[in-house]
């Protein structure tokens, strides 16, 4: 594949080539970049900081993982089911701030690149 290849499905003007070097390393595309890192890699530090968490109490606190709460749930269960609650919590706290943050700047970014043309 060559670094000319239209892949985005969209129309390329005739003759269109992208010195992509030179896109990465735009301003534009440095800050579209950093704002995607200042969010994935401190959430996601803290979902397996939070899963690790809940694997080490599983392991090593079986009595406070098994007190009972209501009924049959316990502890361990409750941590269980929070840690899917937290993955769809992630997921939309990512599409927001890709909505608000990396969406329009990464737009802006194609348009650029494609003449003005979508």
């Amino acid at each position: 594949m060559s670094t000319t290849e239209n892949t985005s499905g969209g129309a390329t003007p005739a003759g269109a080539t992208h010195d992509w070097v030179a896109v990465q390393e735009s301003p534009d595309f440095k800050e579209l970049r950093r704002r995607l890192r200042t969010f994935v890699f401190p959430m996601a530090g803290l979902f397996l900081a939070w899963y690790l968490l809940y694997v080490l109490l599983a392991d090593y606190a079986h009595g406070f993982m098994s007190q009972k709460v209501v009924g049959n749930i316990n502890i361990g269960l409750i941590l269980g089911l929070l840690q899917f609650v937290s993955t769809f919590a992630i997921t939309t706290l990512y599409v927001r701030h890709a909505n608000k943050h990396l969406d329009p700047r990464a737009e802006a970014i194609r348009e650029e690149l494609e003449g003005g043309q979508a």
